[in-house]
């Protein structure tokens, strides 16, 4: 399978997972609206999902898939089986241990992250109840990482990349017929939501371990105390338990980060954390189809050439995964600096959700399409490091990032409120992205291909003249005031879109680009 074809099946997969996401988000925006009890899920939401991301798509990833991939090079594919059984069983009794704690600690928790909503009538005490209910959600989880980690590593992308859709699934049936129950029985709607959450984890674990079973490679979890010590006197478990400390490190520090910023955000008018939960839902889209989709075909693709020796093949593919980060992630860039207000109205402007609320939620839009291309380049240039199995030089970086998102803050928030956190973290997003990149062509890893200077120009000026028709077509239209017109608002912002994508890839032909030739690489 090509580098294209892995990616694209991984983009279109993750396409439907977003697609089905923006769903859930415009149901739950039109049902519940933008309130204290809307802000209490969202934190006790973001809460299993901020372990998730330490445990299983942040540190755990960065650590097991290049050794996992190195072993499959190196040892072979029955050496390899046993490195994942061992390795399933460390991580389920750490998974164990960790959710009860969790459950017990989620007080504390939601006081880490927002203590502000104890200003808000119930808030405080709805996010704490609901983050008990969810937390074991971040088991589930972290399970299918490994399960992922395993079908990509060989070449296994489309399982991984759909289980996703089966989370906003249970959601959307959660608001949708969950809802309406429990207000029924004079119950909080908000808290049927919790119940989608874990039903979508419990299904996501599920439909990963027939594909595991298929290739022959579903763990035994060892449950005796000798199969645990087994599994830990493993020399690849102790380097992946070694490498994954400054995962966690680094991993963490986005987390704190994201913390802090939550935690301002629960201090200002209410609802300042939906908006900035809406916002960064519509930039997961660019983030997602683009870095994510490349950073999972790559990362073990760059393990392997590392493995083998393969200095030549191993740039190749940086600097293939960087063009098309460029030519992708540089307009969509545009799109949301020049057509935020549009995007949400037409998205989001539904039900409870108000005027003024799709102002907000734009302007955080646009201060994360700032650093949009910062975000989703990490997610090429950081596995450029994870490949060699240096961690520590990324979570340098991110520390040192986490110092200025911070400076930022204190800049940019008292002017500009929850949009200054937003911008902060686009901001601080391409200072990390320059400064992973520096670091490759400093060690002499990432040697770049001819012709970046006439390529960047091109994609420039093609993003230019895009941006002249994007800024027209927001404001030719009273995009907010077509209210209960959703039809021909969507049909306005579809053609409108389209009408963009025309110019876009037009002045690129116009300038000469070989696009076939840069897909095919």
């Amino acid at each position: 399978m090509t580098l294209l074809k892995a990616a694209s099946t991984v983009s279109l997969l993750t396409l439907a997972s977003r697609v089905t996401g923006l769903v859930r988000d415009l149901l739950m925006a039109s049902v519940f609206g933008a309130n204290a009890l809307t802000d209490a899920f969202n934190v006790a939401f973001r809460i299993p999902n901020l372990f998730r991301r330490l445990f299983a798509e942040g540190a755990f990833s960065q650590a097991f898939v290049p050794v996992l991939a190195a072993s499959k090079a190196k040892h072979g594919e029955e050496a390899t089986r046993e490195l994942i059984r061992h390795v399933a069983t460390v991580l389920a009794w750490a998974l164990l241990l960790t959710c009860v704690l969790g459950v017990l600690g989620a007080p504390l928790l939601v006081w880490l992250l927002a203590s502000g909503l104890r200003q808000s009538g119930g808030g405080f005490d709805a996010a704490v109840l609901m983050t008990r209910w969810m937390f074991p959600y971040i088991g589930f989880m972290s399970m299918v990482a490994l399960s992922a980690g395993v079908l990509n590593t060989w070449k296994r992308f489309a399982v991984p990349a759909a289980t996703p859709v089966l989370l906003n699934l249970c959601m959307i049936g959660a608001a949708w017929l969950g809802a309406p129950q429990l207000a029924a029985r004079g119950i909080e709607p908000i808290y049927a939501m919790a119940g989608g959450v874990m039903l979508g984890g419990v299904l996501q674990l599920a439909v990963q371990l027939p594909a595991l079973r298929r290739l022959g490679l579903l763990p035994r979890i060892g449950l005796t105390w000798s199969a645990v010590r087994e599994a830990w006197s493993d020399a690849d478990v102790r380097r992946i338990l070694s490498l994954m400390a400054p995962a966690l490190l680094g991993v963490g520090v986005a987390q704190i980060s994201l913390m802090i910023n939550t935690q301002i955000a629960s201090y200002l008018v209410p609802g300042s954390v939906t908006w900035l939960f809406y916002a960064d839902r519509l930039m997961e889209f660019p983030t997602a189809l683009l870095g994510v989709a490349l950073g999972v075909v790559l990362t073990p693709q760059l393990a392997s050439a590392k493995a083998a020796g393969d200095a030549a093949r191993y740039s190749a593919m940086l600097d293939w995964g960087l063009r098309i980060v460029v030519l992708l992630a540089v307009p969509c860039a545009v799109a949301l600096l020049t057509f935020a207000q549009p995007l949400v109205a037409t998205l989001f402007h539904h039900g409870k959700l108000t005027e003024g609320d799709v102002g907000q939620i734009a302007v955080a839009l646009a201060g994360y399409g700032a650093g949009l291309l910062g975000l989703v380049a990490i997610k090429v240039l950081a596995p450029g490091y994870y490949a060699s199995q240096d961690i520590r030089t990324p979570v340098k970086i991110a520390i040192a990032v986490l110092v200025i998102t911070q400076l930022l803050n204190l800049v940019l928030v008292p002017r500009l409120a929850h949009a200054g956190l937003a911008l902060s973290i686009g901001l601080a997003a391409l200072v990390n992205a320059l400064w992973l990149l520096v670091g490759l062509l400093r060690r002499g890893s990432y040697v770049p291909a001819p012709g970046w200077l006439l390529y960047g120009l091109q994609v420039l000026a093609a993003s230019v003249l895009m941006a002249v028709f994007l800024l027209w077509a927001s404001d030719q239209f009273a995009w907010v005031r077509m209210h209960g017109q959703s039809l021909r608002r969507a049909g306005l912002l579809a053609l409108m879109v389209a009408g963009a994508a025309a110019i876009y890839f037009g002045a690129l032909w116009a300038a000469g680009l070989k696009l076939r030739a840069l897909l095919r690489r």
